[in-house]
């Protein structure tokens, strides 16, 4: 009932002789009682991996907050005039980059609010809906609140980044994120 190989004695799940089992399992045999059996040493070098991955992981995001305090504030940015954005209409906009687009919105006369454009679900853009005062993402259905940003149908669980608004006179100006 037992065969030995390399490893050991190794014994046919069923009982029945080795003679007498399929081909596949002559081929392959598998004690299913050491078959879990992991030594201290594997086990600790598992361990070390996994540990040094983590510690790697938490290193880097160290090192990606130093450099983005490094870069410092976004800098100050002309967006828009008030004079050409009427009440209830929108615009878009790049900031703090060319490769960022945004999108600003004139909810009252000297009420305005501005966000990233990307849907923070799958960075779709998302299309400000003034009338129904939310942004929709066309791509999944997705809804955020118009004034807010903040999540308010289908699959986005995080608010839309949103941009301080400074107004000087006439000039619609871009302050960072808030």
């Amino acid at each position: 009932m037992s065969r030995n190989t390399d490893e050991g004695a190794t014994h046919t799940p069923d009982g029945r002789p080795w003679s007498e089992q399929p081909q596949w399992r002559r081929d392959f045999p598998i004690d299913l009682e050491t078959d879990e059996y992991v030594s201290r040493r594997d086990f600790t070098s598992f361990m070390v991996l996994i540990s040094s991955a983590f510690a790697c992981g938490q290193l880097w995001i160290v090192g990606q907050n130093a450099w983005r305090e490094r870069r410092g504030k976004p800098p100050l940015k002309e967006i828009a005039r008030l004079s050409e954005l009427p009440v209830g209409a929108s615009t878009t906009f790049h900031y703090p980059t060319e490769n960022e687009t945004c999108v600003l919105v004139r909810l009252e006369e000297r009420k305005l609010v501005a966000f990233d454009q990307a849907c923070t679900h799958l960075s779709c853009p998302v299309i400000p809906r003034v009338s129904e005062k939310r942004f929709e993402c066309p791509c999944h259905n997705g809804s955020f609140d118009l004034e807010t940003g903040h999540p308010t149908a289908g699959p986005p669980r995080r608010p839309l980044a949103r941009i301080r608004i400074d107004l000087a006179g006439d000039k619609v100006l871009a302050n960072g994120y808030a």
